[in-house]
């Protein structure tokens, strides 16, 4: 059975790697572990949640650490309290974007710093394996709070300016579903999917998917709205798409959001992940930002945002961080930035698909996956292939590898939480790309 501890959190199969034993123990160690006396738990609606966060809050409890307990939240909420209100510790009970069958935990330490597989989680696996240890002399208290209304107040301030925009909002019957009506409520906004259902009924909780983005993409073609906007399952990532239901790919979206943060400090360090588009680099470039690229991952990127005092970064995938959030990821402020700038094109008279236009300049063969049982073998065989063709302008290898070409480049690399391996490309022509792509894959297999 493969383990649940992953290299940015704990999870898997909830019954199979992921049980309420193990939710137990990990309340027992983690207090020793990060020196933490007071935690926050919250945890998502998926129907093994409740249990797993029952399990998790008695094991703190018999640690002798003091909790308290939120019920519902998003990973958002779950990260700006963490910061906010001065904790030790917290843990979400989430999977985030995986299917119902999936559960897992989020830790983060005093200033919602991550706990990632080199930050703890590898010793928090160590002693969960072995025994529990004895129950503290004194029992920690469990209290049960509502503190969602304190992240409402942070979030108000940034609900105007996208009065003009008609949207669609897809909650994917998950945590979204907390906040959206309220800071949506000042623009014309059609919610679907926004009963929260642990079962995810509508849709699978993932909009890089297709079917988790299907049902928005209709729904904005059938109300003829300015765009439409998905959040993941525990509402830690956000994506769009346009007035034609056309996806945008949440790396273009590093650009126009970054545009709030070079107005106000013109030259401020914009960080991306590894396989963001040439295009958002030249476009950052472009208004004066200094782009900054690091490793996939919300454990890596807070980090590195940290130590670049960077006043926002983004990846592929979804995720925006925010130096005014902790520099923590939330769909929830990415999502009202990104409609202060759609809302300020609209009123220039332009589209959201035009907006996009100058950002969306390569074409991009999206992330494909492969299952492959020697990943390391595969990987150096591919690269060789293609610098044996010729050398790259750039190689990156801190994330897999990267190789930059002038009229292309490409990422291969090992996910951190699925047996994938995960190959990216981009190039000027379609025609370059499905070339490249093509010879990849034939070194691939």
């Amino acid at each position: 059975m493969p383990s649940p501890f992953k290299a940015y959190d704990i999870r898997g199969v909830y019954g199979q790697e992921v049980n309420e034993d193990l939710a137990y123990r990990i309340g027992r160690h983690l207090p020793s572990l990060l020196n933490g006396r007071r935690a926050l738990v919250g945890r998502d609606a998926r129907l093994s949640s409740p249990s797993l966060a029952e399990a998790l809050l008695r094991g703190l409890a018999d640690s002798g650490c003091d909790a308290d307990s939120i019920g519902l939240a998003s990973t958002p909420l779950v990260y700006f309290l963490t910061a906010e209100l001065g904790y030790d510790f917290s843990i979400q009970v989430t999977a985030s974007h995986n299917p119902a069958e999936y559960n897992g935990f989020k830790i983060s330490r005093r200033g919602a710093i991550p706990v990632g597989g080199d930050s703890g989680l590898a010793d928090l696996e160590r002693l969960c394996a072995g025994p529990a240890p004895a129950p503290a002399t004194a029992r920690g208290r469990i209290a049960e709070r509502d503190l969602l209304p304190v992240f409402l107040d942070f979030l108000a301030p940034h609900t105007d300016g996208f009065h003009n925009l008609r949207i669609v909002v897809d909650c994917s019957n998950g945590m979204g579903a907390l906040s959206a009506r309220t800071i949506f409520a000042k623009c014309d906004a059609t919610f679907i999917s926004s009963e929260i259902d642990g079962s995810f009924p509508d849709h699978p909780p993932n909009p890089l998917e297709e079917a988790g983005r299907a049902p928005l993409a209709a729904a904005v073609r059938a109300t003829g709205a300015d765009l439409g906007l998905v959040f993941v399952g525990d509402a830690d990532r956000v994506m769009f798409v346009d007035e034609r239901g056309e996806f945008v790919r949440p790396d273009l979206m590093i650009a126009p959001i970054a545009m709030r943060f070079l107005r106000q400090a013109p030259g401020a360090p914009i960080l991306h992940d590894i396989r963001t588009s040439r295009g958002v680099t030249e476009f950052l470039q472009e208004n004066g930002a200094r782009p900054f690229i690091w490793k996939v991952g919300h454990a890596f990127a807070k980090m590195k945002l940290r130590e670049l005092n960077a006043p926002f970064g983004g990846e592929f995938a979804g995720h925006y961080y925010f130096r005014e959030f902790h520099w923590c990821d939330s769909g929830e402020l990415a999502a009202l930035f990104a409609l202060r700038e759609i809302a300020a094109a609209k009123e220039s008279g332009k589209s959201f698909s035009e907006f996009m236009a100058p950002v969306d300049r390569y074409a991009n063969s999206g992330e494909l996956n492969f299952r492959i049982d020697d990943k390391d073998a595969a990987m150096a065989r591919a690269v060789a292939a293609v610098e044996a063709e010729a050398a790259p302008s750039r190689r990156l290898d801190f994330d897999g590898v990267r190789l930059d070409y002038p009229d292309w480049w490409m990422s291969l690399r090992k996910s951190n939480t699925e047996p994938y391996l995960r190959l990216m490309a981009e190039a000027r022509t379609p025609e370059l790309l499905a070339d490249r792509v093509a010879f990849v894959k034939r070194h691939l297999a």
